[in-house]
């Protein structure tokens, strides 16, 4: 009787009853190897799937022998070992949804080792391969991207990019402009054009705040800083998100720099976003934002209300729902400040008319579309801002907005700008050291000591007390 060939999950847990059973203890086992989960099996090759890059370079520098044992032992002489690393998070793959015309995988490669020697003598073929996930969203294609006025120069250069990538004048691409504007899908679309055009490249997303996360885990937790770099060293097309959440990130600033001139002096392309444009940026160094001023710049304005019509169209085209014109034409009046509010809008009635008590659909309804805009885009406009907290402080004390980025130790100067950090901690959602990069260019610790000094006098000195409740009244009257 022919026998049975093992799937991953059994000849992945078989190895690991054998690497159990050859540790001193269970920590060990439980910290680097319970968290690796099969993925897949071909012939003597077993693909694992691992949290991080620097996961399987652990394994390799400390377990290659008991790995290599313990692979042999199930699959025999000839078995091979690949790693499936999850740069982004801690499920093997993003599920986003369904597009068959798009086929969204970057071929696995080897990660570099500036070693010229091994650190151990018998690498197990295969052992240094990985996978990495392009984390690429195949809904956001150039095709679902409205062109207008308002993106058009951007939407026109991200095509030329992905025709010649890392070439010509357009490296690196700066996209900025207002939250909810199309950054993302805009770079995301840039990103699966290249996939489709060069399936060898290694493309990668990622936002500024994961890069920020990987890099602390490799610099204080993991001591990995060499990896972190020749992780990012070896990517074709590196987009990353956001990326003002540098803001005051002096290590990590100092790792993507050395990054973007690799990148850069080997020809990959770069791709990033931001909310403001490099000259309005605060809280990065210069050598980066001279940097980011070295390819193109693109702005993405507000859609006018003919942009936000076509909007509204393809979605209901592409969800086959039912909408008529005087509806679309509704929202698009009201909704006027960025593209995330109007497909929010449109979404919340979509499932108000499809998700309710009766059997048949709800007829969607201009009182339905004022209700939806009521709650959700007249609450989100109440939101407060850094800069608007900053003019509504200046405007008080009589200063100018440059005032607060002065370096001048004057009172009343100094007791705006600790206000402002106050305000800016307790009413908005942004970080400590994007606050203080935001006022006045300083650091966390002295955001935290401002408002520390702000909430000693408040319950000491009535004048100042009384200057707080005034400025908390006139920022939130100004919304």
């Amino acid at each position: 009787m022919e026998k049975k060939a093992l799937t991953c999950t059994d000849a992945w847990n078989k190895c690991l009853k054998i690497i159990k059973d050859n540790l001193p203890n269970d920590s060990a086992y439980d910290t680097w190897f319970k968290p690796c989960v099969a993925k897949d099996i071909k012939g003597y090759m077993l693909t694992i799937s691992v949290p991080s890059p620097y996961f399987y370079e652990y394994l390799e520098a400390n377990y290659i022998d008991l790995l290599s044992f313990a692979l042999r032992a199930v699959l025999g002489k000839n078995a091979e070992l690949q790693y499936h690393v999850q740069v982004i998070n801690k499920v093997s793959s993003v599920t986003y949804p369904t597009n068959p015309g798009i086929h969204v995988k970057n071929p696995p490669v080897p990660f570099p080792n500036e070693n010229t020697t091994q650190l151990n003598p018998f690498i197990i073929p295969g052992l240094q391969q990985m996978e990495i996930d392009p984390q690429l969203n195949p809904d956001k294609t150039f095709s679902n991207f409205v062109e207008s006025d308002c993106n058009r120069f951007a939407r026109s250069a991200g095509l030329a990019i992905a025709e010649n990538p890392g070439k010509g004048t357009f490296n690196p691409m700066f996209v900025f402009g207002g939250s909810g504007l199309g950054k993302t899908h805009l770079i995301q679309a840039i990103g699966l054009e290249i996939k489709q055009k060069f399936p060898e490249k290694i493309v990668l997303y990622i936002t500024a705040s994961l890069f920020q996360n990987q890099y602390v885990d490799a610099q204080i937790y993991r001591n990995k800083l060499i990896d972190f770099l020749n992780f990012y060293q070896m990517i074709d097309v590196l987009i990353i998100d956001d990326i003002h959440e540098f803001a005051g990130r002096e290590g990590t600033q100092n790792a993507f720099f050395q990054i973007f001139n690799h990148l850069h002096q080997s020809g990959k392309q770069l791709i990033l976003t931001s909310d403001r444009s490099p000259v309005d940026l605060s809280g990065l160094t210069e050598r980066l934002l001279t940097r980011f001023k070295w390819g193109l710049t693109a702005e993405l304005q507000a859609p006018d209300f003919e942009t936000r019509k076509a909007i509204l169209k393809k979605r209901i085209y592409n969800d086959g729902i039912e909408m008529s014109d005087e509806i679309v034409e509704y929202i698009a009046s009201k909704v006027t400040t960025n593209i995330r509010e109007l497909e929010g809008v449109f979404t919340s009635l979509h499932a108000e008319s499809v998700f309710n008590t009766t059997k048949s659909k709800k007829v969607i309804t201009v009182e339905m579309a004022m209700n939806i805009i009521d709650r959700l885009v007249n609450s989100s406009k109440r939101e407060i801002s850094i800069d608007k907290i900053k003019r509504t402080v200046c405007d008080y004390f009589g200063l100018s907005l440059d005032a607060i980025y002065s370096k001048v130790r004057k009172r009343e100067i100094v007791q705006a700008r600790q206000i402002a950090m106050f305000f800016a901690r307790n009413l908005t959602k942004h970080s400590l050291a994007q606050i203080g990069a935001e006022v006045g260019g300083k650091d966390h610790a002295t955001v935290l000591h401002s408002c520390k000094t702000v909430e000693d006098l408040y319950e000491t000195d009535k004048t100042y007390k009384q200057h707080v409740i005034e400025i908390e009244k006139r920022i939130k009257n100004s919304l």
